[in-house]
């Protein structure tokens, strides 16, 4: 099996030191990867320090044309990263396959962006003085990614980061590097020059702590748990670098006595289930208003009797597995804790047998459930979702915002009063209406509030404020 190298100022090295399993196979071995060291870390950041001078300089084609022949690659390539993305993370092949094209497109959208830099020509309130407004790269970046969106997040950092000319050292989530590998492969091929983009594959204690510890990276984007990332807050304020974090989610969906009760219990069972629960915009706190709340619960049961829990790339498969034994033995630990916290399992919650071997577990659907219980509070990031009920819609919304995450937020109602209110009112960064929590384009900002974000937001033109600086220049005429 070939093994797939870390690349670091321009050169492919290192040997193999991971074996990435299929979650839905755990048979199957998808591919062999290097695993960097420290000192490997700090080759690549030395690298992307050197390589900086003349790639910050460089002209604005260059940087579009890279970025758009990535873009047109990935695309061309959608089936065969699709089929790797759903065989290491266990998301179903037409939803790989999605996420395969949105990363085309976020390489595609930031080609543009390189050939629309702009800034802003002011008068001074002096006389006879001129005032310039340019933003600049920020340095050397380091970039940080979670397993489960492999292709995607790394696409949305990276892509921009390149766009507006720095360098980078990226390390992706161990646990999915196959879909990493191939972004950064392409990137090679595209005509990067060496020591641009680097990538180091490996342990967070090991590869990330040397970023953290670094006092050369000029930022650090980071996606990932709330305690990795306060960790990344930590070291940037020790190092006086930028930093940009996003973390957790405990996202509402409301449904209110109002709302259409299919496009309710669409919404809830995409935004809960789909992507087996593993999207940080997922909605696992259903806040139901009491008029509709039995109708919903029993429609949403029958919805999910109908979801297919299977082998990721097996056709008709709705839920694919959990990505692995660990983030399995989470979900199950904290199904536990709900029956013991007195909530009701309503459906789902089992272990499941498929034809291979994998980490399969059903839907899992919780009622009688309080917004002060621990499966209401923590995230699990599974398919777990539980139902609280509530009075009326000034009930909902103030329970939807207690939370100490602030991400993603939803409703489903008819009543445009009830939705201009909610979409003002939510404390959140993204607000739904009558549409999953999950799910978003790829030219608008992406962040949230509280204890899930920090820092500028990610994707579309905002995505400049984090990797970027300032620039005022005062000219006498």
């Amino acid at each position: 099996m070939t093994i797939h190298q870390n690349l670091i100022a321009g050169e492919w090295t290192g040997t193999a030191g991971t074996e990435n399993i299929n979650p839905s196979d755990t048979n199957e071995v998808v591919g062999l990867y290097a695993s960097a060291n420290a000192q490997d870390v700090a080759d690549a950041i030395a690298a992307a320090k050197a390589a900086f001078p003349a790639w910050s300089r460089s002209g604005i084609l260059e940087r579009h044309t890279i970025l758009k022949k990535a873009g047109e690659e990935i695309l061309a390539r959608k089936e065969e990263l699709g089929a790797l993305l759903a065989r290491e993370e266990g998301k179903t092949l037409p939803e790989a396959i999605g996420e395969t094209i949105r990363a085309a497109q976020i390489f595609e959208f930031f080609a543009g962006e390189a050939l629309r830099l702009s800034g802003e020509v002011l008068p001074s309130v002096r006389p006879n003085i001129g005032v310039e407004i340019t933003r600049e790269p920020l340095g050397v970046i380091g970039i940080i990614t979670p397993w489960n969106f492999p292709i995607a997040i790394p696409a949305w950092k990276i892509a921009p980061a390149l766009c507006y000319g720095n360098t980078i050292v990226f390390k992706p989530a161990d646990l999915v590097p196959g879909c990493s590998w191939a972004i950064v492969d392409i990137l090679h091929r595209a005509g990067l020059p060496k020591g641009v983009m680097n990538l180091v594959m490996g342990k967070g204690s090991v590869v990330g702590q040397a970023m953290l510890d670094s006092p050369v990276l000029s930022g650090i984007t980071f996606t990932g748990s709330v305690g990795t990332g306060k960790r990344v807050a930590l070291s940037s304020v020790e190092h006086g670098r930028k930093y940009q974090l996003e973390m957790g989610g405990k996202n509402p969906m409301v449904v209110l006595d109002d709302a259409d009760l299919t496009v309710a219990v669409e919404a809830a069972a995409n935004s809960a289930f789909f992507s087996t629960g593993q999207r940080c915009t997922a909605s696992s706190r259903l806040i139901v208003t009491e008029g509709i709340h039995d109708k919903f619960v029993a429609a949403l049961t029958e919805k999910l009797k109908t979801l297919n829990v299977d082998n990721a790339l097996k056709s008709g498969t709705h839920i694919g597995p959990v990505v692995d034994a660990k983030q399995l033995k989470t979900d199950t630990d904290y199904i536990e804790i709900g029956r013991q916290e007195g909530a009701k399992l309503a459906f789902g919650g089992e272990l499941v047998s498929r034809d291979t071997p994998g980490f399969y577990l059903q839907p899992t659907l919780f009622t009688e459930a309080t917004n002060q219980m621990r499966i209401s509070r923590e995230e699990i990031f599974g398919p777990v979702a539980s139902v609280i009920r509530v009075r009326d819609y000034d009930e909902a919304l103030a329970v939807a915002n207690d939370t100490p995450f602030g991400l993603s937020s939803g409703i489903a109602t008819t009543s445009l009063k009830h939705a201009t209110h909610f979409k003002r009112n939510a404390e959140a960064g993204m607000v739904m209406v009558n549409l999953p929590t999950a799910g978003v384009d790829f030219h608008v900002p992406f962040g949230g509030r509280k204890g899930s974000s920090f820092g500028p937001r990610e994707q579309g033109k905002y995505a400049a404020e984090f990797f970027t600086t300032v620039k005022t220049a005062y000219t006498l005429a």
